[in-house]
């Protein structure tokens, strides 16, 4: 998916934007996604120590070293083990030139020499001997001769590493238990710690794409960037980090609603309780009619306080916030891991993902190249979603990987007719494909549904419904619609206050069509959950709503307070009005009891 499709805007980089925190960049080694606290590292041969040593603690140094360089063999066979079954067998052997390295005879003598001759102490000795070799490398044009200079380096760091004493080694140790590592180079020995692996991602102002350290990193999928200029002039140890390597960039210290998009899915989030055990699985009319409450989110705060009200499902996933933070199109990974941080967060609940749903007039130049006419009937939900498949299909790809870890719904917004459902399940399937052939989990089968939101979906609903699993409306929309009204306008703010018949109508025949053959329908919107128009679509048939977490528990309470049959009574007499006005005559009506007997 790396190649822009014919014909589509190319997808530039939008200039650093401040909350997205300070953006480094550089050249991907291994692709994914890592979030964590920055532990740095800084070049152990620049710190060694430099001081002489008296003449009767020449032996004391030479037995420090011998030491040190069986521990250090030690290790990396202990290291082999534990990668045996995790990395290809080919490229653990490359810590089989580490183990020669140590054993090397030229190497032992000089950093012996310097001991004896010129009496340095081992630290000293071993950074002297380790920078001659790398001057006289890197001076060669051979790529092979470097790489044995990088792989020295290497060796001579392990070895300074098993001469720390424990108390300054323990301190050197980075608090938190995962880390993003930021270093001058590519290190073998800096991808691993001494208790095994702790390396989340890596960052390095140096390194080539042809190292033995890159080539472990690519094996054991660490998000990794080299190249990135300025970085430890730049990071401070526990800086965040958010590494998205499969775009070649670094975020250092985003804001919290930029963390919040990214996520991280391995955080539980706790199950809040108000203490009077109210919970939205409990949903019912007055008479005990049960109502499916269900919730309408766009972030991961909103998911855990969804979580938090006991919702069976998350009806609705905006997933716009994440494509508005940079206004360019997130990497694949970057996707991946946000979704399945919402999946994670549901706790087990279903999440209806309703694919990007932008128009021209949200200025996002991936979809498209200027601001329309008229933004609201132009290119917008699914049909410019098919007209930049390259965003589609990183969505769709993104949520089924988020589908390997819990229930997924994909909901296809400003759904025209049956061409567009079938494009994108053509895409869909393709994109199982691909993910199959990348060895990666995914939902084999999610269920695909339409949002009900424009004149031809609702005439053409029952084709709709034969060839989707649900369905959704969106009263907000098919009210501006059918109605012709801008809900932007303030002016016509009234429209939307109350139901028009000409919309309790269509939704009358949405809940037939959806009884008839057998599918769910969901209902979101602003205008669905107010207290005035709740009964009314209750009237009508509806029996699965979806609220924003905030108003979760004040739509629970209007329908504690509707009794079903006065409710099918008052619907039934908005169905059969002329026009809005008698609409808010029997609001007034229902809030005074008028049309409850």
């Amino acid at each position: 998916m790396s190649e822009t499709p014919p014909g589509e805007v190319p997808i530039e980089s939008a200039p650093d934007r401040p909350a997205g925190g300070l953006v480094l960049r550089g050249t991907p080694v291994c692709a994914g996604l890592a979030l964590g606290p920055i532990h740095r590292k800084d070049h152990d041969l620049d710190n060694a120590s430099l001081e002489r040593i008296p003449r009767d603690g020449i032996e004391r140094e030479l037995n420090r070293f011998h030491k040190a360089l069986g521990d250090a063999r030690a290790q990396l066979e202990d290291l082999k083990t534990k990668l045996s079954g995790k990395v290809p067998a080919e490229d653990a052997r490359i810590l089989d030139v580490h183990v020669a390295y140590l054993k090397d005879s030229v190497f032992h003598s000089d950093v012996e020499n310097l001991i004896l001759n010129e009496q340095l102490c081992l630290e000293a000795a071993i950074a002297k001997v380790i920078g001659d070799f790398d001057r006289i490398f890197k001076l060669v044009q051979n790529e092979t001769l470097r790489e044995r200079a990088v792989d020295l380096r290497d060796v001579g760091i392990r070895v300074l590493r098993h001469l720390e004493r424990p108390a300054a080694a323990e301190a050197a140790e980075p608090r938190a238990k995962d880390y993003i590592l930021a270093a001058k180079e590519l290190s073998i020995v800096d991808m691993f710690n001494l208790q095994g692996e702790r390396v989340l991602g890596i960052l390095t102002e140096a390194g080539a794409l042809t190292s033995h350290a890159a080539i472990l990193a690519r094996s054991m999928r660490i998000p990794t960037l080299t190249a990135v200029a300025g970085l430890l002039d730049t990071v401070r140890e526990g800086d965040f980090a958010i590494v998205d390597a499969s775009e070649g960039l670094a975020r250092i210290n985003p804001d919290e609603v930029v963390r919040a998009q990214y996520g991280e899915p391995g955080v539980e989030t706790p199950v809040l309780d108000d203490g009077d055990g109210w919970s939205a699985k409990d949903a019912r009319t007055a008479d005990g009619t049960a109502v499916r409450l269900l919730a309408s989110c766009g972030n991961l705060p909103e998911i855990q306080a969804a979580r938090a009200q006991g919702v069976e499902a998350i009806g609705v996933y905006r997933t716009e916030l994440l494509f508005l933070v940079d206004k360019e199109v997130p990497s694949d990974e970057t996707l991946a891991q946000h979704y399945s941080a919402v999946v994670f967060a549901a706790g087990g609940a279903p999440v209806t993902f309703r694919l990007l749903h932008a128009d021209s007039g949200m200025g996002l130049p991936f979809l498209h190249e200027a601001r329309e006419a008229n933004p609201a009937l132009g290119r917008s939900g699914v049909r410019a979603l098919l007209s930049r498949e390259l965003v589609l299909r990183r969505q769709l790809a993104a949520i089924l990987r988020a589908g390997a870890s819990g229930p997924v719904r994909i909901a296809l917004p400003f759904v025209t007719d049956c061409g567009e459902l079938r494009r994108v399940k053509e895409i869909l399937f393709e994109e199982k494909l691909e993910l199959r052939k990348r060895g990666l989990p995914f939902a084999e089968k999610p269920q695909v549904g339409v949002v009900i939101e424009l004149g031809a979906a609702l005439l053409g609903v029952r084709d709709l419904a034969r060839e989707s699993d649900f369905l959704l409306v969106n009263v907000d929309a098919l009210t501006q619609h059918l109605l012709g009204v801008d809900r932007d306008n303030v002016e016509l703010r009234s429209w939307f206050e109350a139901l028009h018949p000409a919309v309790l109508r269509a939704v009358e025949t949405l809940v037939e069509v959806a009884s008839e053959l057998h599918k769910p329908l969901g209902v979101f919107g602003v205008t669905a959950v107010s207290r005035h128009n709740l009964p009314f679509l209750i009237g009508a048939g509806v029996r699965e709503l979806c609220a924003e977490p905030s108003e979760l528990r004040s739509v629970g309470n209007v329908l504690d307070r509707t009794p079903l049959k006065q409710a099918q009574t008052a619907a039934q007499a908005l169905v059969s009005s002329s026009c809005q006005a008698e609409t808010l005559s029997l609001v007034e009506g229902w809030k005074h009891g008028y049309v409850r007997s």
